[in-house]
């Protein structure tokens, strides 16, 4: 049997070890086996080592990490009609039943049975994956696997929240984006494709800051500690319409909610810390809180869209996948613009 390099989760609280393991195969009929060119190594990576999601995974150790794949098709098993080999893939995180109720309203991420590459079964820092027919998504030849891997899951989580913010967005309207980094600049870019509102960018740091602002931010403030005053100013007072916070923990939570206007709207996409409402303010503001997990297979081909568009560029730094430690070391002490991705 052929074997393959992959970066496992040997341990919580150690270090990733890259080890030889079996090349997956096709052994189902909806089967299709992915070479990856690109895994994108994200924060929940970091959140993986450190046992966040043991309990709620429930995997079994030790096992491939890494849920933001593109590639080439490898293999498929017998039924699948949608990809054949050599074509271009992105792969949506989750390998879906299609059965259910949810994955039958189009509404997949939430579906009833199903598994989670890099999160509970063998993910992408590796040569192959094996995923299903349901999750891959034909890119367009412009593409490359590495420059848009992490749109599979940062990409489309900040598509996902985009998209509901944009829903309710007019041109009079304003939106707050808290965090201008892996998930932040992609939102940024979302939102200026899919909405006339003015944009107000709200980072730590002067770099993400210029970045965002670059990319299509109307507005870009450094959080100095006067920001929120910044904010107020910008507003009329009021507060923004619709707030994306997609850092959710070390203070940023409460300042999200005191940016927000009456009855706007609160998404919350990352995540490290409890929301602390009085529920008098929440009813007397109307104020909506709005969770954002990962987008849905549809909001993935509408990504793919706008980033062969050119709408939605990705700022990547690229690391073979031998040198995933000094990738997740950058990625843990802040020294990655955009996202990092692994190359094998």
């Amino acid at each position: 049997m052929s074997t393959m390099r992959a970066v496992q989760v040997v341990g919580y609280h150690q270090n990733l070890a890259l080890t030889e393991v079996p090349i997956p195969e096709p052994t189902g009929p909806w089967d299709v086996v992915v070479r990856i060119g690109g895994a994108g190594v994200c924060r929940t990576d970091l959140h993986i080592l450190e046992g966040q999601w043991a309990e709620k995974s429930g995997v079994q150790l030790p096992y491939t990490i890494g849920h933001e794949n593109a590639g080439w098709v490898h293999a498929v098993g017998a039924a699948v009609t949608n990809v054949a080999e050599g074509d271009k893939v992105i792969l949506h995180p989750l390998i879906t039943c299609g059965l259910c109720r949810a994955c039958r309203s189009g509404d997949d991420v939430h579906c009833e049975a199903s598994a989670f590459p890099g999160i509970d079964t063998n993910g992408g820092y590796a040569e192959y994956l094996k995923t299903s027919a349901r999750s891959v998504v034909k890119i367009d030849d412009a593409l490359q696997p590495a420059d848009v891997a992490a749109l599979a899951d940062a990409g489309l989580t900040a598509y996902h929240a985009a998209a509901k913010a944009a829903r309710r967005l007019t041109p009079r309207d304003r939106c707050v984006v808290i965090g201008a980094g892996g998930l932040g600049h992609i939102g940024i870019q979302v939102l200026k494709a899919l909405t006339p509102a003015e944009l107000i960018v709200v980072d730590r740091n002067p770099d993400a800051v210029e970045l965002a602002v670059s990319i299509g931010a109307d507005q870009g403030i450094v959080a100095d500690g006067n920001h929120m005053e910044k904010v107020l100013e910008l507003t009329g007072g009021q507060g923004a319409e619709v707030v994306v916070d997609f850092v959710g923990e070390g203070g940023a939570t409460g300042e999200g909610l005191r940016m927000l206007r009456r009855a706007g709207d609160y998404h919350v996409v990352g995540y490290g810390e409890n929301l602390d409402v009085p529920t008098i303010d929440l009813i007397s503001t109307e104020t909506n809180i709005v969770g954002n997990l990962v987008g849905s297979y549809n909001d993935l081909c509408d990504l793919m869209i706008l980033a062969a568009r050119g709408a939605v560029t990705l700022h990547t730094a690229k690391y073979r996948l031998d040198d995933f430690q000094t990738a997740i070391d950058d990625l843990d002490a802040g020294r990655v613009r955009g996202r990092a991705i692994l190359i094998p």
